[in-house]
Formats: C-alpha cells, sequence, structure tokens
C-alpha cells in the first residue's frame, strides 16, 4: 500500500511541475469518454496490484490527484469493510491484518 501512495505523490509532483518550465499548464489529450473517479481508482488499485505501470499512469489520467486519492481511499473502506464482514472481525483487525500489524 505504501507504494501506491507514493506513485500518488510522485503523480501530484508531476502535475504541479508541469508548468514549472515555461510551457504553461500540460493539455491533456481529449478522452474517447470521461472516467468517474472510482473508475480510476479501481483501474489503479488493480493496477498496482498487478505491478502494471502502463495502466497505472493510464488510470492516474483520468482523473485529478485528489480524486484518485479521494476514490483510492473509498475503495480501501468498503474493502476493509466487506472483509470484515466476511471473516466477522472488526475493520480494525482487518486493516491491521493485511498491513502486517500486530494486533492491539
Amino acid at each position: 500500500m505504501t507504494g501506491m501512495f507514493g506513485r500518488l505523490r510522485e503523480i501530484w509532483r508531476r502535475k504541479a511541475t508541469d508548468g514549472a518550465e515555461g510551457q504553461g499548464p500540460a493539455k491533456r489529450r481529449p478522452e474517447k469518454r470521461t472516467h468517474n473517479l472510482f473508475e480510476a481508482a479501481a483501474a489503479y488499485v488493480s493496477a498496482c496490484a498487478e505491478d502494471d505501470q502502463e495502466q497505472i499512469d493510464e488510470a492516474a489520467a483520468w482523473v485529478s490527484p485528489e480524486a484518485l486519492s479521494f476514490g483510492v481511499n473509498e475503495l480501501a473502506c468498503r474493502a476493509v469493510i466487506a472483509l470484515a464482514r466476511e471473516r466477522d472481525e472488526s475493520p480494525r483487525t482487518v486493516a491491521r491484518t493485511l498491513l502486517g500489524l500486530p494486533a492491539v
């Protein structure tokens, strides 16, 4: 999970510096269809899980870094809740287990 947030920071940094070289803001090429933040988050997280850098970059370009961060957070919350229900455990226990942290 740390790698995913590191990638989000890198995307944020790239977007913030796009205009710093005197070329103005980066122009996005027109998309055939628009993607919502949840589609972007699902594609981004699944690409991270598969270590598919090309798909990571593509999904990250669909929405702003802030929207992607929100979508990834929402996906994480929903996944932890679903696993907690499936395992009949608390979300805190499931989250700590997924991250390899000791039980509290």
